[in-house]
């Protein structure tokens, strides 16, 4: 690494996984101020790379092309894999053999860190009623909270066996504003989750840490205490969005799963039930 900006730090190459998907395609702009060249991967299309990007289309499955992909990586935000519900074959490919293979590859290239892109499905049978620290058990809502389950204890043994760091992102509901009521408490801003990243990049040291990804909303699930030592500092709020939002939604059914659960409507989604 050599040195930079506010957090003092700047990497040589940083790998982003994942670098077409919604998240993917905000940070593309946001991190190339943190390192020297930006390495961009997806299965999808990614276009030209600009001034200081690379781009290397691989398929987090393919173990070869993932090993070729982190080679010269300082650290990786892994943001790859399938975002939403699916059926677990699916899931499995990308999310789960995907995300073993990054980590593997990681560890013979000697990559140092990674930010992983887990998600607050990891926890999403929890109810909106409660609030939970990081370090609860698990409650997947779906084959899509399991996957990213699965991400987090692979990041924990390869911290304990082999020494390779991970801050692991429980990201709520990143989006330009809150689209319901649920969103009020998982909501983060664009500008949070790049300060999110960089502080799970530069924090001294991490080991595995796990940290829910959320503005300084006014209601809130999640006590990020245990992870102080990231340094993460959230300045956005979904409060001022709050009046809108509950005039499009005046009226909750507090019978609905989706509405006494912290995961919303993945608590129900499906079926995707396999052809055996």
């Amino acid at each position: 690494m050599t040195a930079l900006h506010p957090t003092g730090l700047k990497f040589g190459r940083l790998l982003l996984t994942g670098a077409a998907g919604g998240l993917g395609r905000e940070l593309r702009g946001r991190l190339k101020a943190y390192c020297d060249t930006l390495r961009l991967s997806d299965i999808a299309e990614l276009g030209p790379a600009g001034p200081g990007e690379e781009v290397e289309r691989a398929a987090l499955e393919d173990r070869a092309a993932v090993l070729a992909l982190l080679e010269g990586v300082d650290a990786v935000v892994h943001l790859g894999g399938i975002s939403t519900e699916n059926s677990f074959d699916a899931i499995l490919q990308a999310n789960i053999v995907g995300t073993y293979n990054v980590y593997e590859a990681a560890r013979r290239h000697g990559v140092k860190r990674i930010v992983f892109a887990s998600s607050n499905h990891v926890i999403g049978f929890y109810r909106q009623d409660e609030v939970i620290d990081t370090r609860v058990p698990m409650r997947p809502d779906g084959h899509y909270g399991l996957s990213k389950a699965f991400g987090e204890n692979l990041a924990q043994f390869y911290w304990d066996r082999y020494g390779l760091e991970t801050v692991s992102l429980r990201i709520g509901s990143s989006f330009p504003e809150p689209k319901d009521r649920r969103m009020l408490a998982t909501w983060m801003s664009y500008d949070d989750l790049e300060r999110l990243v960089v502080a799970s990049l530069t924090a001294p040291v991490v080991g595995h840490t796990v940290i829910y990804g959320m503005s300084d909303n006014t209601t809130s699930w999640w006590d990020n205490t245990a992870a102080r030592h990231i340094g993460y500092r959230p300045q956005d709020s979904s409060e001022r969005f709050r009046a809108a939002v509950e005039a499009r939604q005046p009226v909750i059914d507090a019978n609905d799963p989706a509405a006494v659960h912290q995961g919303g409507g993945f608590v129900t989604k499906g079926p995707f039930e396999e052809n055996l």
